[in-house]
């Protein structure tokens, strides 16, 4: 590699890690606060919230790595045409394509991250993250066990609990469950336990009442009990994780499953090949992303007003290669014969990338200076 290569290298390498922590952070806050919400909101500590948003990351990193590889080229670009250094090395003989070499090299650093990310990291932390999220659910303890407080965990359940003592009972309890159509069921208690049975918790009451009321006739029917147990599986969770998803498996497994797998997951041979030949051709469309952002900048000579134009074109393309990504996705889910359309962008922006450092290599047309008026000196 020249010191030239060496260079340019250098500067896309540190401003595509800029650029990358800066999307990570802004695209994972935005999706940390929701989190946040949910999991404070159902009295887990911030242990859980951290371990949450760092199983989130590869997934946010693996979205983010193309538009910060873009980004990066178009930054150096820019700046080395503004200061005249891309001017000076095509006037010592070099083509629009020998400057466009460490591009690729860049490009092919950015792709293999993206590899490991979408074959390796992303399905992992997914899986793991499918089973914290059912121990979660059915974390009794963390989301019921709040006195005080009206506590909704499910839709259509209210629960209540007026103290907690010492010794773990709890007092003047309350349930409404508003889930069935045919009416609705009220449970008081003055005491209550919180058991773990073999099929799930259950809500041990204790000298207390239940009222039905019927949706159809408005009749209400009210039983006192010394003691009763009311199931609260449908509400927390059981502990059992629901079945794998085709992004949670690994590549080999997606790409010769056999009906066991696709039966397992609910999913269909085109959806599990789609996705493993996704993770393939995902990450070279950060090569094309970082060919197209420093060859439509290419185009332009100094200026200065900018490359605006020149930046405006380089993301038009790449718009028209995501959108022939979304196409391609589209049609290989419903077809599982239609999987080599997958590559079909990623082809296109590298080929783009290459038109584009073609047509910069043509000689410009210079405009003609009018003549002299007359007398003019």
């Amino acid at each position: 590699m020249s010191r030239f290569d060496r260079y340019l290298l250098s500067q896309f390498l540190t401003l595509f890690g800029f650029f990358a922590l800066v999307l990570v952070l802004v695209y994972w806050i935005n999706r940390a606060v929701g989190l946040f919400d949910r999991l404070i909101g159902d009295g887990q500590s911030a242990l859980v919230f951290l371990e949450f948003s760092l199983l989130t990351l590869p997934n946010v990193i693996r979205i983010v790595l193309p538009v910060a590889a873009f980004a990066a080229t178009v930054q150096v670009a820019n700046r080395l045409t503004q200061d005249g250094e891309l001017v000076v090395m095509q006037a010592t003989g070099f083509s629009a394509f020998r400057l466009a070499r460490p591009v690729l090299m860049f490009g092919l650093i950015v792709a293999a991250m993206m590899l490991a990310l979408t074959h390796f990291a992303v399905p992992a932390s997914r899986a793991i993250l499918s089973d914290r999220s059912a121990e979660i659910e059915a974390n009794v303890t963390a989301r019921l066990l709040t006195d005080g407080q009206f506590m909704h965990p499910a839709d259509g359940v209210t629960f209540y609990i007026g103290e907690i003592t010492a010794n773990g009972e709890l007092r003047d309890v309350f349930l409404a469950d508003d889930r069935s159509s045919t009416g609705r069921t009220t449970y008081s208690a003055k005491r209550a336990l919180l058991v773990r049975g073999d099929t799930g918790p259950k809500l041990v009451m204790i000298d207390g009442m239940s009222q039905t009321l019927t949706r159809g006739t408005g009749r209400l029917s009210v039983t006192h009990f010394s003691d009763f147990t009311r199931d609260l599986t449908g509400m927390v969770g059981d502990g059992r994780r629901d079945a794998r998803t085709a992004n949670e498996l690994s590549t080999a497994d997606l790409l010769w499953a056999d009906p066991a797998l696709l039966t397992e997951t609910g999913s269909t041979r085109a959806e599990f090949l789609s996705e493993a030949h996704e993770r393939f051709a995902q990450p070279f469309l950060a090569v094309a992303a970082a060919l197209i952002g420093f060859s439509a900048l290419l185009l332009g000579a100094f200026s200065r007003f900018g490359l605006w134009r020149q930046i405006l074109v380089a993301i038009v393309l790449l718009i028209l290669v995501q959108l022939v990504a979304n196409a391609a996705t589209s049609a290989s889910l419903r077809n599982p014969d239609l999987w080599p359309l997958l590559y079909a962008a990623p082809l296109m922006g590298i080929g783009l990338g290459a038109a584009t450092l073609a047509l910069s290599q043509r000689p410009r047309r210079l405009r003609r200076l009018p003549p002299l008026a007359e007398g003019a000196t």
